[in-house]
Parts: C-alpha cells; sequence; structure tokens
C-alpha cells in the first residue's frame, strides 16, 4: 500500500488522533493510539471510535485517484459494524477495501485490529462519491 500520497487529518480526526497510514487504489487505512479520552466507563475504547476509524478507512477506500489535486469525497449511505473482541494492545489499525460498486455508488469491507492482530471489529458499507469537491 502507498504512503506517498497521504492526506492530513480532518480536524475531527486530528483531535481524536487518528492518522491516514497507507493508501492505494480500492484500499486504505487508518491508525490511533488509545488515549484515556477514548475509553468508555468500561475502560475500552467506546465502540463509536471503532465506527469512526472503520467509516473513515472505507470512505477513503473508494477515494483514491492517484493524484493529490484530484480530490474525490464520498458520503456513507449504510454502515454495519460488527463488535467481536476487545483490544489487547495500545493502537488500532482500521482498514477499508472497496469491494465493488459502479462510478458513483461502491461497497466496502473493513477490519479494525490491533498491533497484537487481535481482530476487534469488521464492518461492511454502501458509499456514494460525491459531486464536486469540497460539496
Amino acid at each position: 500500500m502507498k504512503t506517498t500520497l497521504l492526506e492530513g487529518p480532518s480536524a475531527a480526526l486530528a483531535h481524536l488522533g487518528v492518522e491516514m497510514t497507507g493508501w492505494d487504489r480500492d484500499v486504505a487505512r487508518f491508525e490511533m493510539t488509545v488515549a484515556p479520552h477514548h475509553l468508555n466507563r468500561s475502560g475500552i475504547p467506546h465502540g463509536g471510535i471503532y465506527a469512526l476509524m472503520l467509516d473513515t478507512a472505507m470512505g477513503y477506500s473508494g477515494a483514491y485517484t492517484g493524484e493529490a489535486e484530484d480530490r474525490r469525497m464520498t458520503l456513507t449511505l449504510s454502515m454495519t459494524v460488527n463488535y467481536l473482541s476487545r483490544p489487547k494492545g495500545t493502537r488500532l489499525i482500521a482498514e477499508g477495501r472497496r469491494r465493488g460498486g459502479g462510478a458513483k455508488t461502491f461497497f466496502t469491507e473493513g477490519t479494525l485490529v490491533d498491533e497484537t492482530g487481535e481482530l476487534i471489529a469488521t464492518a461492511q458499507g454502501t458509499f456514494r462519491v460525491r459531486s464536486g469537491v469540497g460539496v
């Protein structure tokens, strides 16, 4: 997976400490180190953190153009998350893969693991390519 055409984080991702670590045609990876403000009342990362990372990785998996000047924006039409385990480590790694679709609507799968390889969550989603930049 390429790391030469990475985008900086949005304000929301930067606030949470989520960073893009890989991006190529039909695949994107985002990572985050777990911090105290990510935890729920049980002391594990909130499920919303997992969903946010999976949503982001899956959306970006259908947004790669290969050109920094040619930005493609996407939006989530639907997403299902399956919560499977809790992290054993402290680094969360979300990977999204575009699995099919057309020019405007595409289908994705996502996985969330930690640095030990523990599978924490999976997701499936349907996304749409937005018309125009910044729309």
